[in-house]
């Protein structure tokens, strides 16, 4: 078998656990504290979730949608196909080494979705995009951590309290739309996003676009 060979290192800003990038002859993964955050070969949940939040906004000559979380891409990559040309996205991602990954050793994978020119990068946590938004955002995809259930870092549990939910749907056009990504199911999160003024949709998909692999969740909630 092919070992694994590591490309880089970083650290999280709060936390200070070490995040590494790992290759295996035409295979990625990238792990926090020696678990597995995300894999190039499981990658169908993720681009489900963008696909099913753009499909939700309806027709929008020029939506404006912020996405939590960079990962190798493939979020973002499938929003793109799914949005026009005058669409708007920010990429909020914390780790400016998960930024130079993407463009130095994962860029082929999602086909450089950071080249994209309706695409603007800001190293820093979604949470301060929330805060001051320009203008009312009309999705916001959520592909942070693993979820509302299965957090590797305590400092992103905050996005998905009450209180964060709040937050995101005053950052949010009438009738936007929010995704949020998780390795496991949680009953409760569904039931917080209808107290916080949402209409969720719960989808279960497999991870791999072979429709393969584990089962993971999505949310698809439209702001009430």
């Amino acid at each position: 078998m092919i070992p694994w060979k590591q490309l880089g290192t970083a650290l999280t800003p709060e936390d200070g656990n070490p995040v590494g990038l790992f290759c295996r002859g035409s295979e990625y993964s990238i792990r926090v504290s020696g678990q597995e955050l995300m894999n190039s070969r499981m990658s169908g949940s993720e681009k489900q979730l963008a696909r099913l939040a753009c499909d939700a906004l309806g027709p929008h000559l020029k939506p404006r949608v912020l996405i939590g979380g960079l990962g190798m891409g493939f979020t973002l990559a499938a929003a793109l196909e799914g949005l026009p040309p005058g669409a708007e996205v920010v990429v909020a991602e914390l780790l400016p080494e998960l930024v130079l990954w993407n463009r130095d050793h994962l860029s082929h994978l999602a086909g450089s979705p950071l080249d994209d020119s309706r695409v603007a990068v800001e190293v820093g946590d979604v949470v301060k995009r929330l805060d001051r938004p320009a203008r009312r955002y009309d999705a916001v995809i959520l592909d942070v951590d693993n979820g509302p259930g299965a957090l590797t870092q305590e400092g992103n549990a905050w996005l998905y309290t009450t209180q964060g939910l709040r937050a995101i749907r005053k950052g949010l056009a009438p009738k936007g739309v929010l995704g949020v990504w998780s390795a496991i199911d949680s009953p409760s999160f569904t039931r917080r996003l209808k107290e916080c003024g949402f209409h969720p949709e719960v989808h279960r998909v497999r991870a791999r676009e072979t429709g393969k692999g584990a089962r993971h969740t999505l949310w698809i909630a439209t702001r009430r």
